[in-house]
């Protein structure tokens, strides 16, 4: 974290060459929070280059290095809500399965990422950034502007919704009512 802290301070007097190691150090990571808002590579692509873009630019209004990952996450996710808002596009839920693709995509993953994709946009974003990117809900809350009970309650939620839908198939509670 150190290193980090050293970059962030080169970067922000002007050194162009901490900024890139910054942004490479993390890049994977804001590939997958603006997948889990926007889905298509093509609307990640523009969120990520424009928050690269205000990133350097505003880095001198960061007050405090060790939040950076917080800060240029919350500049992403507004370029992505930014991008939803302007497009206004409705997606079948077929077409929608049909393009995730995630940056934690492994054979045992499947399930999950299946399950992941099927929760509501909100309680997605909140797993992918509290369990895939390791943010406190302290910082979830302060980055969403959302009370920590209501992000700790969204977040029971999410996970009561992604071990039902993980349960063995013998296990789900099927019912027999017509």
């Amino acid at each position: 974290m150190q290193i980090l802290e050293r970059d962030i301070k080169l970067a922000r007097n002007g050194d162009k060459e901490a900024f890139t190691r910054l942004i490479k150090a993390i890049e994977l990571n804001l590939y997958g929070v603006a997948r889990s808002i926007v889905k298509r590579d093509e609307d990640c692509a523009d969120a990520i280059q424009e928050t690269i873009w205000k990133a350097y630019r505003n880095l001198s209004s960061l007050k405090e290095p060790a939040f950076f990952k917080t800060w240029i996450f919350r500049i992403l996710i507004n370029e992505c809500n930014q991008i939803l808002r302007k497009e206004k596009r409705t997606v079948s839920s077929e077409n929608l399965r049909k393009e995730q693709v995630s940056s934690f995509d492994t054979y045992e993953n499947i399930d999950l990422k299946e399950a992941i994709n099927h929760l509501e946009e909100s309680l997605r974003l909140l797993i992918t950034l509290h369990y895939f990117e390791g943010i406190s809900l302290k910082q979830i809350s302060e980055l969403l502007d959302t009370p920590e009970g209501t992000i700790k309650s969204r977040l029971h939620r999410a996970r009561h919704f992604l071990a039902d839908c993980l349960r063995e198939p013998n296990e789900r509670m099927i019912s027999n009512e017509s």
